[in-house]
């Protein structure tokens, strides 16, 4: 679908069912017990997804160490094996050969010891030389909900699926919270990292009061860890950091780098994920070894209107790096709109956002995604629409898709961009610049854009859309999605 030519070609990767929906969602999992084991007996598939990652049923949440080993992706990720609501979680396990073609096998981890009786709640995997494979996650002890951190390793190594994992006795729990951390609040381990010292570092999110808190431990064996004196980074006014992801990226090229990368020719990017308003948020700043901190870039904004990955529907984000394709790849988890009994009604809840490989722009102050390549093997029947000339307010349908799903790439070219609205620098937050300027808003350039979910009289439809807007020397592209004529059924 193009329109009339000008000087500059904005060319689009719109994949459906994406979930850019704005919708908010809870800010933390609210338990629902007469539903936790609501066990499905049919799986409703209108909506499935056939580009994302999901369980054949039931409930999924964050995604947890997936990682690359011995030609196998392993995902693992926080899973109700009984229901379609938050509960009676485990780490369930997937393998694949190409990030797309998933099989499931046993489940990873289950509360099964006193270090983690009351659950097995997120962390991350790292592949230790020597050892292998090591899961870090947190395990709940009590009904109070005290966090500790726990460590599990495959059972055979032998075994290119890594069905089977055991968590050692002897040192679990590996992390006990000790004053001034709340051990109520202290969760999520990061991938560990080795540095030239000697020693292996990791990050756990935390909270001081409204403080979130990245916390730093150091080990020589990977067995036992000491917190350093300081943390690696905490900022005010953004509560618990949940699901903290800490990583090196190259500033002389897009490829990924492994965790334990440094020098003088990388940046670092901490990533948060906030309890308080769900949404997570990044920025690309400087590690200093020497003293342990991290130092975010003055570029980078730190806290609630800082950089996303995703400013849709996107939580508890999990990158690794890939040494087979030498690329870091980020998963993160999308849940459900609808309500609770719906869930259960339909027999499943949440997905895995689509995997993307993630670089540092040149610019060196935001990163750049772009989904992993194997995604444009899922595609089929190719339809094309070319050289359509829309007026003001027209609507053209694109003909020819049968599947229920479709990826799509879209070019518009707009003949000039003078009637473009000015950029309002009060407009920090993108979510309410969009709320503020809908899809039947019309403007200087824009709305324009795809209906998605349109059904056949458009009584119902969810718009992706752009606006344009002049800045000073330069324009702004602002991109939408607006679920006010949206169903969920």
């Amino acid at each position: 679908m193009v329109f009339p030519k000008f000087s500059t070609t904005f060319l689009f990767l719109l994949w459906l069912l994406l979930l850019l929906i704005n919708n908010g969602v809870e800010a933390f999992h609210k338990v629902y017990p007469h539903l936790q084991s609501v066990s499905t007996i049919s799986v409703g598939t209108q909506h499935r997804t056939g580009y994302h990652f999901q369980p054949r049923k039931h409930w999924i949440n964050d995604p947890n160490g997936p990682m690359y080993f011995n030609g196998f992706y392993h995902l693992f990720y926080q899973y109700n094996p009984n229901g379609s609501v938050w509960g009676n979680i485990v780490w369930a396990h997937s393998v694949s050969k190409d990030l797309i073609n998933w099989e499931a096998v046993e489940h990873a981890l289950y509360p099964s010891k006193s270090f983690d009786k009351y659950g097995c709640w997120s962390g991350s995997a790292t592949i230790v030389p020597g050892i292998g494979p090591v899961i870090q996650y947190t395990g709940v002890v009590d009904e109070k909900q005290t966090q500790v951190q726990c460590y599990a390793i495959p059972e055979d190594l032998k075994d290119p699926h890594l069905r089977k994992w055991v968590k050692p006795d002897g040192s679990n729990p590996f992390v006990v919270a000790d004053n001034p951390v709340n051990g109520s609040a202290f969760r999520d381990p990061t991938t560990a990292w080795w540095s030239k010292d000697g020693h292996w570092r990791i990050v756990v999110g935390s909270r001081r009061k409204d403080r979130g808190v990245a916390y730093m431990y150091r080990s020589k064996d990977f067995k036992k860890w000491v917190r350093s004196r300081h943390p690696l980074h905490s900022r005010k006014d953004t509560g618990m950091w949940e699901c903290p992801d800490f990583y090196p990226v190259s500033l002389k090229s897009n490829l990924g780098l492994d965790a334990s990368a440094e020098g003088n020719q990388t940046k670092h990017v901490l990533k948060n994920s906030l309890d308080l308003t769900r949404y997570e948020y990044y920025t690309v700043g400087t590690y200093r070894r020497d003293k342990d901190r991290y130092v975010p870039d003055k570029t980078s904004e730190d806290g609630w209107g800082g950089l996303r990955y995703d400013y849709g529907n996107f939580y508890a984000s999990k990158s690794f790096f890939d040494p087979s394709k030498n690329r870091r790849v980020i998963w993160g988890w999308a849940n459900e709109s609808d309500t609770k009994e719906d869930d259960v009604r339909k027999g499943w809840a949440g997905i895995q956002a689509i995997p993307r490989t993630v670089w540092l722009d040149p610019n060196q102050r935001q990163l750049l995604l772009w989904p992993v390549e194997e995604l444009n093997n899922l595609r089929g029947k190719e339809v094309n629409m070319n050289n359509q000339k829309l007026e003001k307010g027209e609507k053209v349908e694109v003909k020819g898709i049968t599947a229920a799903q479709a990826d799509l790439e879209v070019e518009f070219s707009i003949p000039n961009l003078e009637k473009a609205e000015k950029y309002d620098d009060k407009w920090v937050d993108a979510q309410e610049a969009c709320a503020n300027k809908g899809s039947n808003v019309e403007g200087g350039v824009g709305p324009f854009g795809l209906l998605t979910l349109a059904s056949e009289k458009l009584e119902e439809f969810t718009p992706v859309f752009f606006r344009i807007f002049k800045d000073k020397k330069k324009h702004v592209i602002l991109m939408c999605s607006d679920a006010t004529r949206s169903s969920l059924k």
